[in-house]
């Protein structure tokens, strides 16, 4: 199972098993990890599961859809290069050791 690390904006940082098929929404909500709020239920219509995705990730995702790249220019926190909704983010084994990083808040 893939291991994500989750690393807040105050710098704690959890890694958990998040199953292939789950999004790192889903993973970060089962797993009770603070920064994500995930208000729609992942079905990408209010952009509280925002986050920044380490750098060395960015080139083996895959692309922002449209409809996610428009949501995260309503996010509270600034929108980065690296941002992504992490509900439409769907772990492969490929992700295995995934780090993002949560914004300092999400409304």
């Amino acid at each position: 199972m893939p291991k994500i690390t989750y690393i807040s904006a105050g710098g704690t940082e959890r890694t958990v098993d998040v199953p292939v098929g789950t999004s790192v929404m889903r993973g970060a909500v089962f797993n009770d990890i603070e920064g994500i709020v995930a208000q729609c239920g992942g079905n990408a219509q209010c952009a509280t599961c925002h986050v920044y995705v380490d750098d060395t990730a960015v080139g083996t995702l895959d692309p922002r859809q449209p409809g996610e790249d428009r949501l995260l220019d309503y996010t509270v926190c600034p929108r980065r290069p690296t941002s992504r909704l992490s509900c439409q983010l769907k772990v492969t084994e490929a992700m295995d050791g995934l780090i993002v990083h949560t914004p300092e808040r999400q409304d």
